[in-house]
């Protein structure tokens, strides 16, 4: 398993940090490794709902933990480390996960066409929702089919009000690119203490998205989206005694996943204060911190590919 400390980061700045990822094998220290499966890979198989029954009758609420490994998330659950997400796990365990991509911009526009993370297991997965396609072979008797080209804009069609608190610079709305995502949601935030540079990002995004809960008609059912920007660098000002020349760490990525623990049962209890509420929480990617002399994402090493994923029922008032 990857050290454990502040001290055992790939070297770089908070510049380079911003800069985005990278292919290239980090020079001078080796990093944590990726030491694959481990026991808290046998995590039972999610009951998979008929989402036609959920739909329509249901709030929905779709969390992406932005650049979350699973190795992380597995730990730290096992632990007793994430007390609040740890209560909505079933048996106490996150269900380990292939990612749609290998980046946010390509995760995510596959997850808004029905592709979620699927599971870490030889197929045909069944999925929750798809695009009505011909000769697909995960289209399920429980599958949501919907007519439009993505998800939201099904949801949309079947008269939900569809909201977005976007996290990461891909929902910044601050050019073309980062208008994308969030111009697929009928309404749609970001602002600059959502972003990755904040200390407090997600307690921002929660406030919005109570807000935005607040302000949803009582009649009209909603899909509330949350992309958690906390978890993607940089992140060490997350853990005490880092700092901006230390850098990023398996550590500072685990002290980010433990302050969105701190604050994600306000965010639950929103999303189900009108009525019955189906969650899914997932990553939409990892990120390497030096594991076989890698950076970051947007490549394929098993750190990136495997991510942690849960769905469960929130009960309303």
């Amino acid at each position: 398993m990857p050290p454990r400390n502040a001290a055992d980061h790939v070297p770089g700045t908070y510049a380079d940090a911003l800069a985005g990822p990278t292919e290239q094998p980090s020079p001078g220290c080796p990093g944590p490794s990726w030491s694959g499966p481990t026991s808290h890979d046998r995590a039972p198989h999610l009951v998979e709902p008929d989402m036609n029954t959920v739909i329509g009758s249901h709030d929905l609420l779709l969390v992406t933990l932005d650049t979350l490994r699973y190795d992380v998330a597995a730990e730290l659950t096992a632990n007793g480390r994430l007390p609040h997400l740890a209560q909505h796990l079933p048996a106490g365990q996150w269900e380990r996960r292939h990612a749609p991509g290998s980046f946010t911009y390509a995760s995510h526009q596959a997850m808004f066409a029905g592709f979620l993370p699927t599971p870490a297991a030889p197929g045909p997965h069944p999925r929750l929702f798809a695009a009505r396609f011909a000769g697909s072979e995960t289209t399920a008797d429980g599958t949501y089919v919907f007519d439009t080209p993505d998800l939201v804009s099904g949801l949309a069609a079947a008269g939900y009000r569809t909201v977005c608190v976007g996290g990461v610079g891909f929902f910044n709305k601050r050019g073309a690119l980062g208008a994308v995502l969030p111009g697929l949601f009928q309404v749609s935030h970001w602002e600059p203490e959502f972003g990755v540079v904040s200390p407090t990002s997600f307690e921002a995004q929660v406030a919005c998205a109570e807000r935005a809960v607040a302000q949803t008609p009582a009649d009209q059912r909603l899909f509330l989206f949350v992309n958690v920007s906390a978890l993607h660098q940089p992140n060490w000002f997350h853990l005490a005694g880092a700092t901006r020349d230390t850098g990023d760490s398996w550590a500072t990525h685990a002290a980010a996943l433990e302050y969105v623990d701190r604050h994600i049962g306000r965010l639950l209890a929103a999303a189900s204060s009108r009525r019955r509420c189906f969650a899914i929480i997932c990553s939409d990617h990892g990120t390497a911190y030096g594991d076989d002399g890698y950076t970051g994402h947007r490549l394929g090493h098993d750190v990136v590919w495997t991510v942690p994923y849960t769905h469960f029922f929130l009960e309303g008032p």
